[in-house]
């Protein structure tokens, strides 16, 4: 799938294989955001998708599930460090799976917005 990711020029593209890989992660959706893709675990948001390239937040426990294996990235300009996940990682689907299941455990609860009176 690396060249895949290369070759392909469409975000929507690389953003459904990615969720197409957490398909037994039930409650994993994607959102549209400013051209962008945001990937939702249990309501919280867990990772970006951005330039086709796949940032996870940075938890203690996802960083002792992925040790060595990741890279420090910034989605865009001012965003925090995430970990930047290698293509050939996001092709594992049950260890992607896991490390979503891991970081969305290790995330508070979503706030929930007050609607306007």
């Amino acid at each position: 799938m690396k060249e895949y990711f290369s070759t392909t020029n469409s975000k929507q593209i690389v953003a459904d294989y990615i969720l197409d890989q957490l398909s037994s992660v039930n409650s994993a959706r994607l959102r549209k955001m400013f051209g962008e893709y945001a990937l939702y675990c249990n309501d919280k948001v867990v990772a970006l998708i951005c330039d086709k390239r796949l940032f996870v937040k940075i938890t203690e426990e996802g960083k002792k599930f992925v040790g060595d294996e990741y890279l420090e990235g910034y989605a865009y300009k001012g965003a925090k460090a995430s970990m930047l996940i290698d293509e050939d990682k996001i092709d594992d689907s049950a260890w992607l799976s896991e490390l979503i299941r891991i970081t969305a455990d290790s995330l508070p609860a979503a706030n929930t917005r007050r609607k306007k009176a």
